[in-house]
């Protein structure tokens, strides 16, 4: 990367974080009162309002293209267990817009956070304790159930925390077994958001992220092991062939 472009980096980096930080406080301020105030169907396209703008302003300030695959795969007359990588903050917002209405699997912890957390709260978030695996997965079983009933998608993160495109993790069965209970499909996403939004770096890069959503993998008539290693099957394969980003996006 040149002078002009880590210039440009640094200064579209520094611009975007102004604009996540005071949009993130307006719309966190203001959830509360929504939550109340609001039928639960206008929660998420409120919320998404926030979720548009963050995604609009990144591809603006850090010169960010995206390119979608496989969009015709998403069926809007059915839920889904949503299934995708997890490289940083970028996916958990897309899919937010790409899915509404859907409900995330997180870490319980995040709801505790002031602002961000007040506005997760208004989407039916399933809040898990990481460290109690036996009741998380009971939870995410039963009140996942409970959202696909109630015309919500469930999103989850198999491979359970952010992970760099430069690392792998193995994925765990969560998805796979709401799938096969509650006998609702899994629409699997791939992309390689981690080069450009990097997790737990302030600093943004240039580049195009590219997603790939996969075809639909139905559930009835399988066993949790073989819905799980198709879907572990096809995510592998697809994120191997995304393109490599710059290293100085872990390096520097």
């Amino acid at each position: 990367m040149g002078f002009g472009q880590s210039l440009r980096s640094w200064l579209g980096s520094g611009i975007f974080f102004v604009y996540y930080m005071l949009s993130t406080v307006l719309f966190g301020a203001l959830a509360p009162l929504a939550t109340l105030l609001l039928p639960e169907a206008f929660r998420q396209p409120v919320l998404n309002l926030h979720n548009k703008g963050l995604l609009f302003m990144f591809r603006v300030l850090c010169g960010v293209r995206v390119e979608f695959v496989g969009l015709e795969n998403i069926d809007r007359q059915r839920t889904f267990v949503l299934v995708a990588n997890h490289q940083s903050e970028w996916e958990t917002y897309l899919l937010q817009v790409l899915m509404a209405p859907v409900s995330t699997v997180l870490k319980k912890e995040l709801l505790s956070v002031p602002f961000f957390g007040w506005g997760l709260r208004m989407v039916q978030p399933i809040a898990i304790d990481r460290s109690q695996r036996t009741n998380a997965l009971k939870q995410i079983i039963s009140q996942g159930k409970e959202r696909i009933e109630d015309g919500r998608s469930v999103l989850i993160f198999p491979e359970g925390t952010r992970i760099a495109p430069n690392k792998a993790q193995a994925f765990n069965k969560g998805a796979a077994m709401l799938a096969t209970s509650a006998k609702a499909p899994i629409l699997p996403i791939v992309h390689n958001a981690g080069y450009t939004w990097p997790g737990k770096k302030w600093r943004k890069f240039p580049g195009t992220i590219r997603v790939v959503v996969g075809p639909i993998i139905e559930s009835d008539g399988k066993k949790t092991s073989e819905l799980h290693d198709e879907m572990d099957g096809w995510m592998r394969a697809e994120m191997a062939n995304l393109p490599k980003g710059n290293a100085i996006t872990f390096d520097d």
